[in-house]
């Protein structure tokens, strides 16, 4: 059988841990036998970001810029604990932050649903896709413990020396004080992406904050988005039939739970944080859950939602076989093979994506499957595999 052609390569970024040994199963049992796979490989295990002092961080964000689409695997984050397990010189950032920034993106994430894989969310019949805001907020914040009384300020120190000066607490005794920013061009960005993005899913675009409270702060983003909207996308929208929408977020956190599904909701930084771990684990499963990163200029790098499975790979060390569930690591690909086919123009490509993901959901929905997603399947499971063999399961099919 002739292989599949690419016309350019995806940025390829491997991770950690287990989803760095599945990460290799999935290329050799779906991908190589069919795919003539072009790929910028960048290895981003956490001991060569921490030798590369994170210059193999910023390379492979260069080259998704660059090749327009990027694929990565799982990886650490560094703390303490793994600075000591893995031997490092210092604490490594996050290197999705470093991507994140690089690309000006925004996050979006979205549950992979199967028929026999129940949520906690029963009215949802359709993906929810999550869209959150990764820049500023309590994420950029900077904090001060008081001791005893005083005067706390919000000061702003103009370029011209002239200053703003609000009061924000005569403190009594002692205790907490937070700061945060963010800025108007972050904040474009990531209406954009939000935009063009639901454009790209053909889904209506939901935004919600808290601007009765936060009338400047949560203000502002709200009139920016509705700029936004009015200027570029608003046209566009009414074309394709797609609505946006805005709400308070605690309107947008009702409806959403009597919602069928089938929509972006697009929320700020730690509002999408907390909402796409309550997304996911009431559609079933981190590991059903797809992640993409989109910039504003149409640049894609598509992940897993979940982490490098750290108490899986202990156990693979030591020789046994595991039931890590590989499915959003094999969503990621299809992802992004899928989303190179369509710049590209090479349709083949784009059918092959579709009949992997399908090959995947329907072995699932035969009843065959991983430890995780036989503990919540209706009717039950019928077998109940390790990776390896559910990998090869998936491969019989496609």
């Amino acid at each position: 059988m002739s292989k599949i052609q690419m016309k350019n390569a995806i940025a390829e970024l491997d991770g950690d841990e287990m989803t760095r040994v599945l990460w290799q199963v999935i290329k050799d049992k779906l991908l190589l036998p069919f795919v003539d796979l072009k790929v910028e490989y960048y290895d981003l295990g956490l001991k060569e970001r921490d030798d590369s002092d994170d210059a193999v961080t910023y390379k492979a964000a260069e080259a998704i810029k660059r090749l327009g689409v990027g694929v990565k695997c799982a990886t650490i984050t560094s703390n303490a604990a793994r600075m000591e397990e893995y031997q490092l010189k210092q604490l490594t950032p996050s290197p999705n932050g470093i991507i994140r920034a690089e690309l000006d993106g925004t996050v979006f994430r979205k549950p992979i649903i199967v028929n026999n894989i129940k949520g906690t969310v029963s009215c949802w019949q359709k993906p929810l896709i999550l869209g959150r805001h990764a820049y500023g907020d309590v994420y950029k914040n900077c904090e001060i413990a008081v001791d005893g009384p005083g005067k706390a300020e919000l000061v702003f120190t103009a370029a011209d020396g002239t200053e703003i000066r609000k009061t924000i607490m005569e403190m009594k005794g002692p205790g907490i004080l937070q700061g945060i920013h963010n800025t108007d061009k972050s904040i474009e960005s990531f209406a954009r992406c939000c935009f063009f993005y639901g454009l790209s899913e053909k889904v209506d675009v939901w935004f919600a904050t808290k601007d009765t409270i936060s009338k400047t702060y949560d203000g502002r983003f709200k009139e920016i988005f509705q700029q936004v909207y009015d200027k570029e996308f608003k046209a566009e929208f009414e074309k394709a039939g797609l609505e946006y929408f805005y709400t308070l977020i605690d309107d947008a956190v009702a409806r959403v739970m009597q919602s069928p599904g089938g929509f972006l909701w697009a929320c700020k930084n730690y509002d999408g944080d907390v909402m796409s771990d309550m997304v996911a684990s009431a559609s079933g499963s981190l590991a059903m859950m797809t992640s993409v990163l989109v910039s504003p200029d149409g640049v894609f790098e598509y992940e897993a939602a979940h982490g490098t499975v750290q108490r899986h790979y202990y156990r693979y060390l030591k020789g046994e076989k595991t039931s890590t569930n590989p499915v959003a690591l094999i969503f990621a690909w299809t992802g992004a093979l899928a989303k190179r086919g369509e710049l590209d123009g090479t349709p083949e490509l784009v059918e092959y994506a579709q009949k992997l993901e399908k090959a995947t959901l329907d072995t699932i929905q035969d009843g065959i499957m991983t430890g995780d997603l036989a503990k919540i399947a209706n009717p039950p499971a019928k077998q109940v595999l390790d990776s390896w063999q559910f990998i090869d399961a998936i491969a019989q099919r496609l």
